[in-house]
């Protein structure tokens, strides 16, 4: 519905500030048949939120979270007061830069982030070799890689789909990386695995949706063509 994230949703519905159909419940996980069913918070009704599409350039440092425990800005510092809540559309983590999208749609968030959807994501890297033909394939044939969560099984093979050379000095290099699965700091544990420091990560692009010129640590709403791109990308052949 737009109100809010997932996990504070939770705490909304179990603090029984939640009715369905006029019955308080306290369990998040409770089915509900939209839209026929009636939703209220505080006892005002729930109502659909207008859908919100926003692209930010996330500058590195700041981090993708609503709040942070310590005190560090967040990407909510660069949104522009008063609108509706939105979430971030996958993660960019502290150190890394760029594209990133926000959105109060969940659904069409999922659909991005949902390994099926094989959306292209592009990222430009800047690491402290001089990258050759052979790093370039050993990148993406990808590399089995110690697990660094819980949540990550252990042994986990990780690849991108393309890799190629943009530019180099003496010392290191510019690589551009395609990924079309999203897993958590897929680059920085690729490369650490072939003993590879990575000094920059930006993403550039998501699907059709280019950063461009989008000012760093600015964000302004996808215009209709951007949205409906990305659309005709969800929804075309695998």
């Amino acid at each position: 519905m737009g109100y809010c994230s997932r996990s504070q949703a939770a705490v909304l519905i179990r603090a029984g500030r939640v009715t369905l159909h006029g019955r308080i419940t306290r369990n998040p996980e409770s089915p509900v048949r939209m839209p026929q069913d009636r939703i209220e918070i505080d006892g005002s009704p729930l109502d659909k939120t207008l859908a919100i599409y926003l692209i930010m350039n996330k500058p590195r440092g700041v981090v993708t979270t609503a709040s942070d425990e310590k005190g560090r800005d967040t990407v909510y510092d660069l949104i522009e007061p008063g609108l509706p809540w939105v979430g971030p559309v996958g993660r960019l983590d502290k150190a890394s830069e760029g594209l990133l999208l926000l959105t109060n749609d969940s659904v069409w968030a999922a659909k991005i982030t949902e390994p099926s959807s094989h959306l292209d994501k592009k990222y430009h890297v800047q690491v402290d070799c001089v990258a050759d033909s052979h790093l370039l394939a050993r990148i993406t044939r990808g590399s089995v890689v110690p697990g660094d969560s819980a949540d990550t099984d252990p042994g986990e093979h990780l690849r991108a789909k393309q890799a190629r050379l943009l530019r180099h000095g003496d010392k290191n290099s510019w690589i551009e990386i395609t990924l079309d699965e999203g897993r958590n700091r897929q680059i920085r544990r690729l490369l650490d695995a072939l003993e590879v420091r990575v000094l920059r990560l930006v993403r550039v692009s998501i699907g059709p949706l280019e950063l461009g010129d989008l000012k760093k640590a600015s964000a302004r709403p996808l215009t209709p063509e951007e949205k409906n791109a990305i659309d005709r990308a969800l929804s075309g052949p695998r």
